[in-house]
């Protein structure tokens, strides 16, 4: 159904945008439309609820990590501080290929900040901050959270067929999360820096 414009207000040029404007929904969340993608429809709305979960929660990991990029301290500050800008950094281009892989299957990707708190598993920090330690413990919890959920995704979209979902998983999410989990770790070695 097309909705008439409203006119122009006598005298204007034409050029006045039309604001807050308020459109019907046209797709639910958690639906999937059909798309000629050789999946079936339970195949894909399967694959799009993991996906939107992994979402959530890599959302959530990159905000923990711009968070904790700007509130380094210490002496070890400036390699930690470039270190998880780089992660936060990797960690936006795994949120832009997982959205764009839910609405590749017909999904809705999670969009708005608010929703994502409701769905993720990631807990909660300090408003405040932390001690470098706890901070970095709290990132490398986040990651294990996605981890066992993409091992468990990645094996499920497997048996159902979903290669392209299963490569996404494995090949970027796990990998990456793998990765930057071990950089993490080792800073929390309590080594020292020279043997008397």
């Amino acid at each position: 159904m097309n909705t008439p414009k409203p006119s122009a207000q006598p005298g204007s040029d034409g050029s006045q945008p039309w604001l807050h404007q308020r459109g019907r929904t046209i797709q639910e969340f958690g639906t999937v439309k059909q798309f000629p993608v050789a999946l079936s429809m339970d195949t894909r709305l399967y694959s799009c609820q993991r996906l939107n979960k992994v979402l959530a929660d890599t959302r959530i990991l990159h905000d923990l990590y711009k968070k904790y990029h700007w509130l380094m301290r210490g002496p070890t500050f400036y390699q930690l501080h470039l270190l998880l800008d780089k992660h936060a950094g990797e960690q936006l281009e795994l949120i832009d290929t997982i959205a764009e892989r839910v609405q590749t299957l017909g999904g809705v990707a999670i969009g708005d900040p608010r929703h994502v708190a409701e769905i993720t598993t990631v807990p909660r920090p300090p408003d405040g901050v932390e001690e470098v330690p706890a901070m970095l413990s709290r990132l490398l919890e986040a990651h294990e959270l996605i981890l066992t959920e993409c091992h468990d995704a990645a094996a499920r979209t497997q048996d159902l067929g979903d290669d392209g979902t299963n490569d996404l998983l494995v090949s970027e999410v796990v990998r990456t999360n793998e990765l930057q989990a071990w950089f993490l770790a080792e800073h929390l070695v309590d080594t020292p820096l020279v043997h008397v």
